[in-house]
């Protein structure tokens, strides 16, 4: 069984939600999940040790939010070269957020990206039976990538 970390910042609660759900679909793939608030993450040290890294926030102002920049650079530090990946992120009108997030990963981190692209979901499909399945199957998909 691989290891996979969903690292996460929600401003309103439908972020952790998306979360949530992903963390159940990597679960489904057959793998274990440590879910974090990127608050909760001080140093590379608690970034390192996992096989896939699943990052996420809202679109805040047509960007990601602040700590999630931060929190990127040290990620960065932790060297996930190679590492398994994916993104997502809610917006309620633009979705900036979770593409530049899954492009980081991709071509600054050299991370091995699901190919389902980055999950960018409204936040009234976040609260949906769509919604829910989309965030589960991303999840599930990542979590195969591991084999």
């Amino acid at each position: 069984m691989k290891k996979v970390l969903v690292a996460y910042f929600s401003r309103t609660g439908i972020t952790e939600k998306m979360a949530h759900y992903i963390a159940e679909g990597v679960r489904f793939g057959g793998n274990e999940v440590a879910m974090l608030n990127i608050s909760k993450i001080r140093n590379e040290a608690d970034i390192i040790g996992y096989d896939g890294y699943i990052f996420g926030c809202p679109t805040y102002h047509k960007d990601m939010t602040s700590n999630m920049k931060q929190f990127l650079f040290l990620v960065e530090q932790a060297n996930c070269i190679g590492k398994i990946g994916g993104a997502f992120g809610s917006h309620t009108h633009s979705g900036e957020a979770a593409p530049m997030i899954y492009d980081t990963m991709q071509y600054v981190f050299k991370m091995d990206m699901t190919t389902l692209g980055p999950l960018n979901l409204t936040e009234e499909t976040v609260q949906t039976d769509e919604g829910l399945k989309a965030c589960q199957q991303y999840g599930r998909a990542v979590s195969e990538m591991l084999g």
